[in-house]
């Protein structure tokens, strides 16, 4: 027996006990009761009436329908207040909360449930064909509870007036305990769910108020621009743990005018989302007609933004951007770019590219296909290890036998460390592809690219090509009113890349194809160029 595995058998039976994350809500009530918790249009919920509907809808999830430790919880429904109250309610009782993309079909959440074995489904009213989706592939479902007025299931309103005024304790959990399936979103396959732990999220909270928003706390009020579901959850679960307000969208489309218009109606002085709706945001002419002095962090990650986007953005908002990479299976903490890294004159201080550096308490490296750590410079994959990486993903012993490396997590990131620990990504290990034997990395020429003024998004995939294996195919989609030509784009790129890495293609669209986060996915374009035909084969490409 190793002296690891030694320590572990004769551990203390008390030393992986855990906080449950629901703790952070009650002791919010305590401290913070009146105070508002969250604002969605005229209504505002207090901490201390947020905590009485937890505590509530959790005595209904027990009583009404055997809720136990460990049962699984589906969500289908967009931003409001009730996703976070079953979140939590979830938590406080020991269960696991597994949230949908809710842009996704009935048969997509549907497969969501059914590998996650979920016990109980509470679904939006808008969306019935989902809920009668899950009832089919879940034929032990306890119930299914509808969110707002609708003429399926029980309804959400109801089980909490029949429980109102429930005394509702914290359950005991353990730092391994699950409380969150995370699902991927499917962007090499189906969704994975990913197991997010009380101990693992505990961490992660903490790390994101050092790294990401320092000095967060009850002053502080947060928009709440992606959705819950992802990335958007851990970083409101941060805000409760501060005690920080978080202010909802209006349902619908995102309107960046409605958006600057509560940053300045609420003093909003955070928010998390991702480049593409950043730009959406700086590029709007509401920007310099609403007072956002309050703003101290534009948190954005889900990808790096591109170099000239960045500089508009300081330009129009000051120093408050912070990037961050990560991803689901970390709960979003590898690196990170605070304030003071970002610059808006070119140098050697701006690190063009660069997504920051490691999280505190978190190991990142770059290693070969055989596991070799790589020396600075040198593109390998990104591998990242620490208290912020998931349990795993559930059942799915394949997944997590690619996805594991000798206690590393392998984020299938392509990418590369400079001297000082600065990271640089170069793509997802799917998105490179090979010309005439040489490997051609997309983010470099779409960096390239888009310092063309009249182009506003662009994406390079690999396409066949009889001669050289592969090509690269640039789709483009320019600022209103602008335009530009093949010949001239060309052009501009003939002295700056090398030829093997110029597209031989390009195609011109009104809007790229986006997932329901606001994120440009290779796997989303090319669907939508063979959708319209456009995609070359190797037997015509010239």
């Amino acid at each position: 027996m190793s002296p690891a595995t030694e320590n572990r058998d004769t551990a203390l039976p008390w030393s992986t006990r855990s906080s449950n994350i629901a703790h952070f809500l009650t002791r919010n009530a305590r401290r913070l009761a009146d105070r508002p918790a969250i604002v969605w249009g005229d209504r505002r919920w207090s901490w201390q009436e947020l905590d009485a509907r937890v505590s509530a809808l959790a005595a209904a999830m027990r009583a009404r329908f055997g809720l136990k430790h460990g049962d699984r919880v589906l969500v289908q429904s967009p931003n409001n207040n009730q996703i976070t109250e079953i979140m939590l309610a979830c938590f406080r009782l020991g269960a696991v909360w597994v949230p949908s993309n809710f842009r996704q079909g009935p048969e997509e959440v549907a497969y969501l449930g059914e590998k996650a074995d979920v016990s109980l489904v509470f679904c939006e009213a808008g969306f019935p064909g989902h809920a009668e989706a899950c009832a089919r592939a879940v034929p032990d479902l306890a119930g299914t509870v509808c969110i707002g007025e609708g003429d399926f299931g029980t309804s959400y309103e109801a089980l909490i007036a029949d429980h109102a005024g429930t005394d509702m304790p914290n359950a005991d959990v353990d730092r391994d305990d699950p409380c969150w399936l995370f699902f991927t979103s499917g962007s090499t396959g189906r969704p994975k769910a990913v197991v997010l732990t009380h101990g693992q999220l505990t961490f992660t909270i903490v790390n994101h108020l050092n790294d990401l928003m320092p000095g967060t706390g009850a002053d502080d009020v947060s928009l709440v621009v992606a959705p819950l579901s992802h990335g958007a959850g851990m970083h409101q679960l941060t805000q409760i743990a501060a005690g920080a307000a978080s202010v909802l969208l209006p349902p619908g489309r995102f309107d960046p005018e409605v958006a600057w218009e509560l940053v300045a109606r609420h003093g909003v002085t955070n928010m998390f989302t991702v480049p593409t709706i950043v730009k959406m945001l700086v590029e709007h002419p509401a920007v310099d007609a609403f007072d956002h002095s309050s703003l101290r962090y534009v948190v954005y990650a889900g990808a790096p933004m591109y170099r000239e986007d960045q500089k508009y953005a300081l330009g129009k908002l000051g120093h408050v951007l912070v990037q961050y990479f990560g991803l689901g299976e970390v709960t979003g903490a590898i690196t990170v770019l605070p304030p003071g890294d970002h610059h808006v004159e070119d140098g050697p201080k701006a690190r063009i590219g660069t997504c920051g550096i490691e999280r505190t308490g978190l190991h990142v490296t770059i290693q070969d296909e055989d596991g070799r750590h790589l020396a600075p410079f040198e593109t390998g994959e990104i591998c990242v290890t620490g208290p912020a990486v998931c349990a795993g993903y559930y059942k799915d012993d394949e997944a997590n036998a690619k996805a594991f490396r000798d206690g590393w997590f392998r984020t299938g990131d392509l990418g590369h460390m400079d001297r000082e620990g600065y990271l640089y990504i170069t793509g997802r290990a799917s998105d490179m592809f090979i010309s005439g034997g040489s490997n051609v990395y997309p983010r470099e020429i779409e960096e390239v690219m888009l310092t063309h003024p009249a182009l506003r998004e662009v994406a390079i995939i690999g396409v066949p090509h009889g001669k050289w294996g592969e090509v690269g195919l640039a789709v483009c989609v320019t600022h209103p009113g602008e335009t530009v030509t093949q010949a001239e784009l060309a052009a501009m790129l003939e002295s700056r890349l090398a030829r093997y890495k110029q597209p031989h293609h390009y195609v011109f669209l009104d809007e790229m194809p986006k997932t329901g986060y606001g994120k440009i996915t290779k796997k989303l374009v090319r669907e939508e160029l063979a959708a319209r035909g456009l995609l070359p084969t190797g037997e015509t490409a010239p």
